[in-house]
This record gives C-alpha cells, structure tokens and sequence, in this order.
C-alpha cells in the first residue's frame, strides 16, 4: 500500500472514531455518508487512474449528423452522449462519477469549438447520468465549463441524494448565466417557451416523447428518464435513459414509434430494459451501449452483468451491430475488484441522411464477435445471421 493510500485509511479511521465519539453529530455522519471507500482504495477518489495518454478523438465528417457515445474515465458505468450537426451540439447526460468530468470536457470541447453547448438534457437523477454535470474542484464540470442554451431535464424525481442536490445547484447557476430550463413535461406539452419538437439542422429535428411516467409515480427512478428520438429523413435515433420495463411498455402505448436506424441500450444492457415488445416496434439496425461491460459494479450474476443475456436474447434478433464503450477487467484472485479498459471505445456514429457509419477509438469489432462474448453470453437461436 502506497504512502497516500496510508494516510486515506487512517483519516477514515479517525473520522469513525470520531463519529461514535460524537453520536448523533451529524457533520460526522454527513461526512461519513459522502465518503467513497472503494474510490480512496482504487487510488483518484471515483474509480481507477484513467489510463495515461492522449484522448482519442475520432474525425467527423463536416456537416454530419454525428453521435458520440464517450468513454468515462474511470471503471464505472455510466452515460454520456454527444450529438452534433453543424454548429449545434447537444449534450445527453454525464455519468459515471463527479471525476468523469475530466474526461468529458476535453473530449467535448474539441467538437463544440465555440464553447456553447445548445442543449443539454439531464435523463434522471442518478449519479451515473448526472455527476460528470457537476465535476470536481479539478475537473469543473459540464454545466460550469460551457455555456449552455436549453436545459431539459426528468419531470419528476424521488432523489434525496446529495448528488442531485449538488446537481440542482450548477443547473440554477447555469440559468443565472442565461440557460433556460424546462422538464421533459413542458416540452411535451409545448408549455410557454418549451417545445416538443427542435429543429437542430434542416431536415434534423429532435423531438421529445411521452413518457407516462412524467406526470405520474414510478416505483424506480429510471422510468422517470426523459426519451427523446432525433430524425433525419427517414433515418430515426432513438435515446431512453434508463427506461425499465413498466417505462418502455408506457412509451409504446404512448408514442407512434419507428423503427430506428440506432438505438441506445436502454439502462445499459440490462436485463431490466430493452425488452422484446419494444425492439419488435423499434426493429434497430445499430445498438451503442454505455457501460462497464461485465464488471461486478452492481450484481454478482454473471448473467446479469451489463449487458445483460436478456438483452442479448431481446436484441440479437434484430441486428449484429452492438458496440459498447468499455470493458471491465476481474482479478480473478477477487472477484469482486476490477478495473477496466477500452471495448470499442468512444462510439461514433455519423450519417448525412442515408449511409450510416460506426467508427470506434479502439476497435470497430461488434459485441457478438468478441472473446468476452463468446467465453460470457449465448447467442440466441433467433439471432440475425451474420451478412
């Protein structure tokens, strides 16, 4: 153990002790609660030291339609896409960690040359889609590093978390610089200034959807997501935050949905989502998938692991073309520490209306022919043959 290391566990002692020592003080327990463990042991705070070097920055076609899916720099799952076409950027989310800022920020100033961001959409209020909003006092975050135009954000939350808490903070101080913000509600409904549908280029719009659950209790904060699909031509893009199943059975009876040239994973692959009503509507060509692929971050199943089996067995009979951004690397000697590297890498989309392309930071290799595929899923009986 390293000298730093050292000195993190025993400041975490001494604040335990303390803790007892003054029962019920609740500056000890609030500091206590705030407290990443396993981060100080990995050694940044939020996860492993991202990987020395420069970032990669794939090359876009001028006046494209282009979809980035951005790796995050460290080993949690999490969401962040940016989406540009011409001189318009518009930023879905900022996960993993307060520290994925650092990561984020470069990687979209290097598109958004003119430092506004036109609109940035919140999904919902978990850390892993808002915390690269708020940054750390090193990495300062999405809504302090740009100005932005356009908030739309989850109409609804249950959260308490002191993440959102700080997330509402820098949305308030993004406004007070001249962003304005709407829920998801307002834009659907068309309220004052808000609208369901923007035009982002000509013949580009992004439209938000009906989502039930904008106006009514979720028993899981994921189906408060707010969804979105952005068009061209016929050409459609479909993004559902963390949707579940009560939240995707909802968006079908709820909107005309087409079928779509790509899909982001719902929930990250999970077994939760992406359910086999809706890809039979969605029917997707392309599937980009934002997480920690296999790592033990939130089950122990292997089955279960992002991407999950069922969503391999949901999407498997509609298209072969699944990327994911990262993978996750067990110590075999503890199952439950890992670590992670590139999988495709940065994900990008791009299409001037008919040829769509995928060009990745690492390698354009599709999930199902990848070693961690074929030792960790079964390919269903139904799967889409290879061409």
């Amino acid at each position: 153990m390293n000298k730093k290391k050292l000195l993190y566990l025993l400041a975490v002692i001494l604040l335990v002790a303390l803790t007892f020592t003054f029962a019920g003080c609740e500056i000890f327990e609030s500091i206590l609660n705030d407290l990443d463990f396993e981060g100080i042991l990995d050694g940044d705070g939020e996860g492993n030291t991202p990987p020395e070097g420069p970032t990669y920055y794939p090359v876009i076609t001028e006046d494209a339609l282009s979809i980035h899916f951005l790796e995050l720099g460290n080993k949690y799952t999490g969401d962040c896409t940016l989406i540009k076409i011409g001189d318009v950027e518009v930023l879905i989310d900022a996960g993993s960690r307060k520290n994925s800022a650092g990561t984020i920020v470069p990687y979209v100033e290097n598109y958004c040359t003119d430092g506004k961001l036109d609109y940035v959409i919140a999904t919902h209020a978990h850390q892993d889609h808002i915390a690269g909003f708020v940054g750390t006092k090193d990495a300062p975050g999405v809504l302090e590093s740009f100005q932005i135009g356009t908030i739309i954000e989850f109409a609804r939350t249950d959260a308490t978390s002191s993440i959102y808490n700080e997330y509402v903070t820098e949305r308030d101080a993004a406004v007070s610089r001249g962003a304005v913000c709407y829920t998801a509600l307002e834009c659907y409904n068309n309220t004052g200034n808000a609208r369901r549908s923007y035009q982002l280029a000509e013949g580009v719009t992004m439209s938000v959807l009906y989502n039930y659950y904008y106006e009514h209790d979720a028993s899981n904060e994921n189906d408060y997501s707010v969804c979105v699909l952005i068009s061209q031509g016929t050409n459609h893009y479909l993004f559902t935050g963390d949707l579940e199943h009560d939240g995707e059975e909802k968006l079908i009876e709820n909107n005309p949905l087409p079928k779509v040239k790509l899909f982001k994973g719902g929930h990250h692959g999970s077994y939760t989502a992406n359910t086999a009503a809706l890809m039979a509507v969605i029917q997707p060509e392309i599937v980009c998938v934002c997480c920690c692929c296999g790592s033990p971050e939130y089950t122990a199943d292997p089955a279960n692991m992002f991407p999950s089996q069922e969503f391999v067995n949901n999407v498997m009979p509609y298209t072969r073309q699944i990327y994911v951004t990262t993978l996750g690397i067990i110590d075999p000697d503890d199952p439950e520490s890992w670590s992670y590297q590139s999988m495709n890498g940065n994900i990008l989309v791009q299409s001037h209306g008919a040829e769509v392309t995928v060009t990745c930071s690492n390698n354009d290799t599709p999930l199902p022919d990848t070693a961690w595929f074929k030792a960790n899923r079964i390919e269903p009986a139904n799967a889409k043959p290879k061409s």
